[in-house]
């Protein structure tokens, strides 16, 4: 059973023609009737689970949403791009090129992902990021500010496993850190972990370190 349609309200966005989509039946939080956003044509958007497009939000091209994800704001997925999962695109994202956002992840605010990148698990782009070319963001990773991660060598995920076993992450354009609320320099992580407690300190000095020891070798030409 279809569950939504294409309505005779459109609008023009990047020079393509988009309808906004209409519920025929209630599914997931959406009811029966509710408005959603603008979709090119039904190659866009699925018709089984509850995959949505809300808000002024628009998907056209060969983009796909499929799954139980949302992209909603005014956000836009063109392209070839994929929105799978329970991943949700929001805010003033854009999600262009063969990109493939999935599992529980998050593009959101002013971000950006594009060319062949793939956005999964739990991680999250937000802020004025920008993640292309053949860049993968797994697990607990966040990508935020104006960090731009273009390949899988612009950032690392360690694993914090002394103690409460979470992903972080450094991203080497910008080299800053990302732990938690946290998001800084490494002599901000070092400084504040120590506070915490002397064992996070150490553990946390000893990563840091290791990726400075990375960036020496790089400039020394290793």
């Amino acid at each position: 059973m279809e569950k939504y349609e294409l309505t005779s309200e459109t609008k023009v966005i990047n020079g393509v023609e988009v309808h906004r989509i209409k519920a025929l039946n209630s599914f997931g939080n959406i009811k029966k009737g509710e408005l959603g956003g603008w979709i090119e044509s039904e190659k866009n958007l699925s018709q089984y689970e509850n995959a949505w497009v809300c808000d002024n939000a628009s998907v056209f091209g060969h983009a796909w949403v499929e799954g139980n994800a949302t992209v909603s704001g005014n956000a836009k997925v063109c392209g070839n791009a994929m929105v799978g999962g329970n991943a949700t695109v929001s805010g003033n994202a854009t999600v262009s090129g063969n990109a493939t956002i999935s599992g529980h992840s998050e593009v959101r605010e002013n971000a950006t992902v594009c060319g062949n990148a793939k956005v999964y698990g739990n991680a999250i782009i937000c802020e004025n990021a920008t993640v292309s070319d053949n860049a993968i963001i797994c697990e607990n990773a966040t990508i935020s500010g104006n960090a731009k991660v273009r390949r899988k060598k612009d950032f690392i995920v360690f694993k914090n496993w002394w103690s409460s076993g979470r992903y972080f992450t450094w991203t080497r354009s910008n080299n800053k850190w990302k732990v938690d609320c946290f998001y800084g320099s490494g002599e901000e992580l070092i400084a504040k972990a120590y506070k915490d407690s002397e064992k996070s300190g150490r553990e946390y000095e000893r990563v840091v370190k290791y990726v400075e020891s990375i960036l020496k070798e790089e400039d020394n030409g290793n």
